[in-house]
C-alpha cells in the first residue's frame, strides 16, 4: 500500500471515529468513507514560486459569513492537460502556514462547490511541491457548523483538478454546498 491510500485510511478513520472529526455521532452512523479521484501523478507537481511585490493582507470570506485574514504571498503558474493555469498561494499569519484554496470545473459537479484546500510546504533548495491528489473538501462541506475560507476568485481555474477528494456523499454530507 503506498503513501496516499495509508494517508486516506487514515483519514476516513478519523471521520468515522474521532470525536475531532467534523462529522456528528448522527452523520457517522451513516459515513462509509470519502470519495477520492484514482491518485494522478501528472497533478503531483513541483512548482516555482512568483513572489508578489507587494504582500497585501486579504480578508477572505467564509461560509459561516465572517472573514479570515490571510497574506497573498506569490503565484504559481503551472499547466493541466497542456492547459495553463494559475494559482495564489496564501500565508495564514497565525499559524505560519501556507494555504492553497482552490476551486476548478469539477466544483459544484464532482467536487465540492465552494473549492478544495491544499496545504504546500516549500522544498529544500526552494520551490514547492502542489500534490493535488492531497487536495481536501473543507469540513464546512460535511457539517454547515464549520466557518470555512471561501476560494478567492483569483483561485477559480478553468482547467479540471481530476485530483484529491471528490463530492461529499450520503446522508452525513452537508448539502448546502457553502
Amino acid at each position: 500500500m503506498d503513501a496516499l491510500q495509508q494517508f486516506r485510511q487514515a483519514k476516513d478513520r478519523f471521520f468515522g471515529t474521532d470525536p475531532h472529526s467534523p462529522l456528528t455521532p448522527e452523520q457517522k452512523d451513516g459515513f462509509s468513507g470519502l470519495s477520492y479521484f484514482p491518485e494522478n501523478p501528472d497533478l503531483r507537481i513541483e512548482l516555482d514560486l512568483e513572489m508578489f511585490d507587494q504582500q497585501d493582507t486579504l480578508q477572505m470570506q467564509t461560509s459561516a459569513g465572517d472573514v479570515q485574514k490571510y497574506v497573498r504571498w506569490g503565484r504559481f503558474h503551472f499547466e493541466v492537460d497542456g492547459e495553463p493555469a494559475e494559482l495564489t498561494l496564501y500565508l495564514a499569519p497565525e499559524s505560519n502556514s501556507y494555504f492553497l484554496p482552490f476551486a476548478d470545473t469539477t466544483s459544484g459537479r464532482e467536487t465540492y462547490g465552494a473549492g478544495r484546500y491544499l496545504e504546500v510546504e516549500p522544498l529544500p533548495g526552494g520551490g514547492f511541491l502542489v500534490d493535488f491528489n492531497m487536495a481536501y473538501n473543507p469540513y464546512c462541506a460535511y457539517n454547515p457548523f464549520w466557518s470555512c475560507p471561501l476560494t478567492p476568485p483569483e483561485n477559480r481555474l478553468k482547467v479540471r483538478i481530476e485530483a484529491g477528494e471528490k463530492i461529499p456523499a450520503g446522508e452525513w454530507a452537508n448539502h448546502g454546498q457553502s
